[in-house]
């Protein structure tokens, strides 16, 4: 591992477009996985692909949770529906009965 002052000049030099020995882009490489690896433990993200099956597993309940509400409201939208054009035509039949003839 390489420090993080000889990895920022690295950085830098590269950055500006300057040519790097095969070395130098291996030792940057490297200062750049362990400021990443830096950063997820920072942030606490997970970096096993373990928590990437969980995480997708988590992911994956919650599909399977809002498919079925979504099909709980679609069922529901559609009672409404129903509803509403029954409370329609009782309405209308009430109208006709009380208008005098």
């Amino acid at each position: 591992m390489i420090s993080d002052e000889l990895g920022v000049q690295l950085h830098d030099r590269w950055t500006r477009g300057e040519s790097l020995t095969e070395e130098e882009l291996a030792q940057l490489a490297a200062w750049y996985e362990a400021q990443d690896e830096a950063e997820r433990k920072l942030l606490n993200i997970p970096d096993t692909h373990a928590d990437l099956v969980q995480l997708q597993a988590r992911v994956d309940e919650a599909l399977a949770e809002l498919a079925v509400l979504t099909k709980h409201i679609q069922e529901k939208t559609a009672e409404n529906n129903a509803l509403r054009r029954d409370i329609a035509a009782l309405r209308q039949k009430l109208t006709l009965q009380i208008q005098p003839a």
